[in-house]
């Protein structure tokens, strides 16, 4: 153990009428929520809470802090003073529950003690206080089965079975079916199982009982499933847990009692009303369990009228005092009303809309609150379609929820079927093994993509959600086989392709047959095809218009769009795109193009290869001319070709096959044979790190001068036509401003001869992409030979951590989440430490040699809601994204502006 270290605070034990509810940090949630009811005078039973402070202390020593035990006495004393009992006193014992309750909730993640106090003489005690013999054995058999194995570590297994066995000899199906008699028998059979199985006495002494609990509790913050349960909602390990002692309330004690949990508003929908459930002759547990039907929470006005009307007075004061929906637990324990806990309340993303423009309306928040109680995670729920919940399903597998929605198809096993199939006015669903470049036709036709490997940033899931598809990646239980057409799924049954499948974008799973699909209201109104009116979807978007707006006039951050041709251009701009932040050029070489891309590679002389040039160029201008068009009046930036030549060639094993059958069967096969030869030449063991972007431009004479005039020559036709075309010209992959200097002295050559031929002037800005450790150090050098920097985050983050973004999801990703290395993957959330300090200094770096250098973002990145929160804290000038993520990013620079407005006043 290490030394006990101590923290200088004042105090390790907190009365609930000594705190408030800005004090989560070191009270939890629960606790300071708990101190702030008491303070606003609502029924709350008294207790005292100990701090998250010990807590640390207590794991980070393997002790607890030496004052702990005298300040939890004075305070218990202080309790069964207030109380009128001592804690297990056997002629009227004051029992207590022992809770956790952490700074972030956590439900069902930690441990909680109820009925700690009783004893074999204090169970007796209860029994005649309460006038229930029945209640008082009820009650110390769930404190000796929740203890059993939340202290000592017993199976709870085992309880339910000795529990069950009661309930067969009974002939009984319900605990609440039980007599005390029966239940004493099982107090006897519980006390036996703790003996056997934690080798101890249950204990009767009550203050060893709630120190062991409050140890189990504290000890319950690294438990596996609450560790996990972090992992996942991205809450910090070294927080701790809160521990709140509380004076039990009963709500078992007959039919004028029972326990609920009460909304303020309906959770589900944002709705006024009155929602929840209550359970009478019940404790809280009974609720959570099922164990038995509640009855809506409407039913108490009937049941209990005078705990109904106090409970609406409650939920109005907490609402307006919180300012936001609660969440509330309550007991009534013969006829009077105690509340047990209130938390700002979990909600639907569409309720979260509603909810934080009616307190608008309402004049209880104003729109910048507005705007920090919704989130980019929410609004992308709302946007993609999904399958309706009340339908038959026959799942089959389940994957990696890689990019959101439901997606309905003919399964399709290739990309030339997929276009084929699609063109002929069918859906289909892609499903391969994995993909690759040579599958974007398919995966633009295609409903959504299936792979049985891959992870979330694998290609199948960047390409498919910079398209708004839906896809499924690394269903590794379902066996692909393209060449039969064919994917076999757990127990044998064979989807054959034609076959319909139906698959869940956002939970990953995969089903047989259709799935009928709800669509998604809110890219209706993105897409100028639906208004506000008066059913919950109308009030749903104008909701998010609201929001929308409110994000759009307080954001510094401009919003650009990823995006390679004029359709996506236009669906981006409707969704709000300021612009194109990067065109991808490779995109359109393939398809049809792959030939003249090959005649290009095999080319052997100059004449050869400006011939293939010249085939692409006006192709090329086709491509800017719709571009410039789709985005009159905004900047376009194109990134000149990237990826490595061999992209463009065919498959090395396939292509070798077909070679050797050729020779074999002495047929002519010189072409084949030449596309062989490139690919060997041209073959790299990575080729990430060889031969692609600045580099094809200085070792393939003509390439890059011929798209920088395709670039310009449209350009000029557009501003001709009386267009406003607004070309910026992005290098890709620059390790050194030399690289950059000779690319620009060579485009600005072709810019210059381009506007004399066509009589027009051309401002056309040149910049670089910013997407390797050295271009991020050396950035002060490059930006005297750049206009803008565009900081490509995907290979920033490869060349950074030394990661094949295609290889390391599959191999050690999943090993490296769970054991906490990484709280989220680096490619889906920029890793501020690493990538991110090189984002800041080179941006820092730039401006200082270039004052007015634009700086932006044009990776995945650019849509991630934490991610664009950085790029605005760095200064960035704008981010870049898919279409279908535009929202997102609008609405998150809006929330970072407002956050950062707060700091600045703070």
């Amino acid at each position: 153990m290490s030394e006990n270290k101590e923290p200088h605070v004042a105090k390790f034990v907190y009365d609930f009428t000594e705190g408030n509810k800005d004090l989560k940090d070191l009270l939890g949630g629960k606790g300071a929520n708990l101190a702030e009811m008491t303070n606003l005078g609502l029924p709350v039973p008294p207790g005292f809470t100990i701090t998250t402070e010990a807590c640390k202390v207590y794991l980070d020593s393997g002790e607890e802090p030496t004052a702990l035990r005298d300040e939890v006495s004075a305070h218990l004393d202080a309790l069964e003073t207030k109380m009128g009992k001592k804690l297990g006193q056997p002629d009227n014992p004051l029992l207590v529950s022992v809770r956790s309750g952490a700074k972030f909730s956590m439900p069902g993640m930690m441990d909680t003690v109820l009925n700690i106090g009783l004893s074999d003489k204090s169970v007796k005690g209860l029994a005649d206080q309460a006038g229930d013999e029945r209640f008082a054995w009820d009650s110390y058999r769930r404190l000796i089965q929740m203890f059993g194995k939340t202290v000592l570590g017993v199976d709870g297994d085992l309880f339910e079975e000795a529990l069950d066995k009661a309930k067969e000899a009974k002939k009984v199906t319900v605990d609440t079916d039980l007599e005390a008699a029966d239940l004493k028998k099982l107090v006897t059979a519980f006390k036996k199982i703790v003996k056997k199985e934690a080798g101890r006495d249950f204990p009767q002494d009550p203050r060893e009982q709630m120190d062991l609990a409050i140890k189990a509790v504290f000890d319950s913050w690294n438990g596996d499933r609450a560790k996990l349960y972090r992992r996942q909602e991205r809450i910090p390990h070294d927080l701790g847990t809160a521990v709140n002692v509380c004076s039990m309330v009963f709500g078992n004690l007959g039919p004028d009692s029972g326990t609920g949990v009460a909304f303020t508003r309906d959770p589900a929908s944002g709705h006024q009303g009155v929602y929840g459930d209550y359970l009478q002759n019940a404790q809280g547990e009974d609720v959570v369990a099922g164990i038995r039907n509640t009855v809506p929470l409407a039913e108490l006005e009937t049941i209990d009228k005078k705990s109904y009307d106090q409970l609406m007075q409650i939920m109005e004061t907490l609402e307006n005092h919180y300012k936001d929906l609660c969440d509330i637990e309550f007991t009534i324990e013969r006829g009077q009303l105690w509340m047990l806990q209130t938390r700002v309340g979990k909600r639907t993303a569409g309720a979260a809309f509603r909810i934080a423009t009616q307190l608008v309306d309402q004049g209880l928040i104003d729109e910048t609150e507005a705007l920090q109680r919704v989130n980019g995670a929410q609004l992308a729920q709302l946007m993609f379609p999904k399958f309706d919940e009340n339908a038959k399903v026959e799942q089959v597998g389940r994957g990696i929820a890689a990019s959101p929605g439901a997606a309905v198809g003919k399964a399709v096993f290739d990309s030339y079927t997929a276009v084929k199939w699609s063109r002929s006015g069918e859906k289909v669903i892609l499903v391969r093994r994995e993909t690759n470049p040579d599958d974007l036709d398919g995966m633009i036709a295609a409903e959504g993509i299936l792979t049985s490997r891959g992870g979330k940033t694998s290609h199948a899931a960047v390409v498919a959600r910079g398209m708004g598809k839906t896809c499924v990646c690394g269903a590794e239980e379902l066996e692909v086989d393209t060449k039969r057409r064919r994917m076999t799924v757990p127990g044998g049954h064979v989807v054959e392709e034609g076959d319909v499948i139906s698959i869940d974008g956002s939970s990953g799973k995969v089903y047989l047959g259709e799935v009928p699909v709800v669509p998604s209201p809110v890219v209706e109104y993105f897409e100028g095809r639906m208004h506000a009116g008066a059913n919950d979807a109308d009030e749903l978007v104008e909701a998010v218009h609201r929001i929308m707006a409110f994000a759009d006039r307080k954001r510094r951050l401009r919003v650009r769009a990823n995006a390679d041709n004029a359709e996506d251009a236009l669906r981006a701009r409707r969704f709000g795109a300021q612009g194109i932040g990067l065109c991808r050029t490779e995109h359109m070489f393939l398809g049809e193009r792959r030939e003249m891309v090959e005649k290009l590679i095999l080319a052997d002389t100059q004449d050869e290869r400006e011939a293939a040039l010249s085939e692409l160029l006006p192709l090329q201008k086709k491509d800017f001319v719709e571009l410039f068009s789709a985005m009159d009046g905004l900047p376009v930036t194109i990134r000149l070709l990237d990826p490595p030549l061999h992209e463009f060639l065919p498959d090395i094993t396939e292509l070798s096959v077909r070679v050797a059958l050729a020779e074999s069967r002495q047929e002519s096969h010189e072409n084949d044979l030449r596309l062989l030869q490139a690919v060997h030449r041209l073959h790299e063991q990575n080729p990430m790190l060889g031969l692609r972007g600045v580099r094809l431009g200085l070792v393939i004479p003509g390439l890059f001068t011929m798209q920088v005039r395709a670039i310009a020559e449209a350009a000029a036709e557009r501003k001709n036509a009386k267009g406003d075309p607004r070309a910026e010209i992005m290098i890709p992959l620059v390790g050194t401003v030399q690289e950059l200097e000779i690319v620009r002295e060579e485009a600005d050559t072709v810019i210059a001869e381009v506007e004399a031929a066509t009589g027009t002037s051309l401002k056309l800005s040149i910049g670089t992409m910013i997407e390797l450790p050295r271009a991020a150090l050396t950035a002060g050098q490059i930006a005297e030979a750049a206009e803008f920097f565009s900081f490509g985050t995907n290979d920033l983050t490869q060349t950074v951590w030394g990661f094949s973004r295609d290889d390391v999801e599959a191999s050690f990703f999943t090993a490296y989440l769970e054991k906490g290395i990484f709280g989220v993957s680096p490619f889906e959330t920029i890793d501020k430490d690493g990538v991110g300090s090189l984002v800041a200094a080179a941006a820092k770096a730039g401006r200082e040699t270039r004052p007015d250098l634009k700086l932006g973002v044009c990776g995945e990145h650019g849509g991630d809601p934490e991610s664009v929160h950085f790029f605005h804290e760095v200064g960035l000038d704008y981010v870049s994204c898919s279409p279908f993520r535009i929202p997102v990013a609008r609405l998150e620079a809006g929330r970072a502006a407002t956050q950062s407005e707060g700091s600045d006043h703070r």
